[in-house]
């Protein structure tokens, strides 16, 4: 996928989480050599760390167990970083068109 397909399947998550009264904090937030994390983002007084991802078929399948360990090492840096002692979750938000008529779907907790 190009990076200005991913910018814009970023766009419209991020799009979509506001409107789902989440309030951004940071957007491609890069954990040093670990890796980067999309959008993480409050809502209900929960951190979430949110993977976009996009494309034909189920995007989903592409978080693989390899990347999914990247992604939370990243998390761990994150939280260490900003010293942050909470509830926080790993999510993903997938982004299935690009038209108008977007489809996008949040999944919470990935991890588990």
């Amino acid at each position: 996928m190009s990076k200005q397909k991913g910018d814009l399947a970023e766009e419209i998550a991020i799009d979509y989480l506001v409107q789902k009264n989440f309030k951004i904090v940071h957007k491609n937030f890069f954990a040093k050599k670990l890796g980067e994390i999309d959008i993480v983002a409050y809502q209900d007084k929960v951190l979430h760390f949110i993977e976009v991802k996009s494309g034909e078929g189920e995007p989903i399948y592409n978080i693989t167990p390899s990347k999914l360990s990247k992604i939370i090492r990243s998390v761990d840096y994150y939280l260490q970083k900003y010293s942050i002692i909470g509830a926080y979750q790993i999510d993903a938000v997938i982004v299935k068109d690009y038209s108008l008529d977007n489809r996008v779907e949040l999944i919470e907790n990935i991890t588990i």
